[in-house]
């Protein structure tokens, strides 16, 4: 277990060479991805659709050689497993039911009930747990919650996350209720993803960074502390990535406040401050520019080769600020590791 090389730096070990993973490493950029995706149909139907979205999972593996797969699954299937409508636009992306109104609320299911739908993605972490190499961590994930509720509230991704803005700040009872909801089944799905085999769970807060300060601490920091202490309450040693995108000067100390294992860092935070800021509580993920990964060339492999060294006397996990996007080239994947590995 110990020599897999992503669970030494989760466990605080300083590598010569970093272990490396890609956000939404298993994608659209990749071929092959887009011709399972056409098999399965459609994207929810490859979510939940096992062999096929271990299949996905195990594509860039084979293809790269990652350090880390990460389950391929959406954090909007937690929303759905609550009694949410989901479903995707093409070229737009997630649409659900709104919750905006108590008696949205009241119609959604209790946080145990969540396994009856997702019960097929565990079953995508088996079969990953028995057909991934030997040397390579399963990583299981979620949204957190405030994220989570940003669609649930709105029914869309949304610019600057208005609406969940205004029903926290116009109906704090209702909001509270919908985050403790998804807070609790949070901590239901991730535990089933680790009883299946997940070795590492990452949560996803995709945008922390638009809290306000107090806000933060409150719907950021308090939610992430109590799922990752609940889920090591109940598989202990389990590592735990989180990841507050956006969150600026609130990186430092996230992982002190929260108990996360790692902090995964965006591609606005400089390395050197948060090397002096944030490494110093443990291990750090990131954080190249995703943009790179379509660019290419020589800046590429030179930023990558700065990162690598700006982090290396500490715990790092090599990985993008956010994640790979569908215009990527495949080959830039190699020149990168390439650069990281040398």
């Amino acid at each position: 277990m110990a020599s897999k090389t992503i669970l030494r730096a989760l466990a605080g070990e300083t590598q010569a060479v970093p272990p490396a993973w890609l956000m939404r490493q298993a994608g659209r950029y990749l071929p092959e991805y887009r011709a399972t995706r056409a098999q399965a149909g459609d994207f929810l139907s490859l979510c939940y659709n096992p062999e096929l979205a271990a299949e996905v999972t195990l594509q860039p593996i084979r293809r790269f050689g990652f350090d880390a797969a990460i389950l391929f699954a959406d954090i909007l299937l937690v929303p759905q497993a609550l009694g949410a409508d989901l479903w995707f636009v093409t070229g737009e992306g997630p649409r659900l039911s709104t919750i905006d109104a108590q008696a949205h609320f009241d119609v959604l299911k209790p946080a145990a009930a969540v396994h009856d739908t997702l019960s097929p993605i565990y079953e995508t972490v088996r079969i990953l747990s028995r057909e991934l190499p030997a040397e390579t961590t399963l990583i299981g994930f979620a949204g957190a919650p405030w994220t989570v509720a940003t669609y649930m509230i709105a029914g869309r991704g949304t610019p600057d996350q208005a609406p969940a803005h205004a029903l926290r700040t116009g109906n704090p009872a209702l909001f509270d209720a919908l985050m403790e909801r998804i807070t609790e089944a949070t901590i239901e799905y991730l535990s089933a993803q680790v009883d299946a085999g997940a070795e590492v769970v990452k949560l996803f807060d995709s945008w922390a960074g638009s809290l306000p300060a107090d806000a933060f601490q409150q719907y950021a920091v308090a939610p992430a502390r109590r799922i990752i202490a609940e889920l090591k309450k109940r598989h202990p040693g389990l590592p735990i990535i989180a990841f507050p995108r956006e969150a600026g000067p609130a990186y430092e100390g996230f992982a002190k406040a929260t108990g996360a294992d790692c902090v995964a860092l965006d591609n606005s935070v400089d390395a050197e401050w948060a090397v002096a800021h944030v490494q110093k509580d443990g291990c750090v993920q990131g954080n190249l520019d995703p943009k790179l990964m379509v660019t290419g060339g020589q800046k590429l492999i030179d930023e990558a080769k700065r990162i690598k060294a700006a982090f290396a006397g500490g715990p790092h996990i090599f990985n993008l600020g956010h994640g790979i996007t569908p215009d990527a080239d495949p080959e830039n994947v190699n020149v990168l590791l390439e650069a990281i590995r040398g």
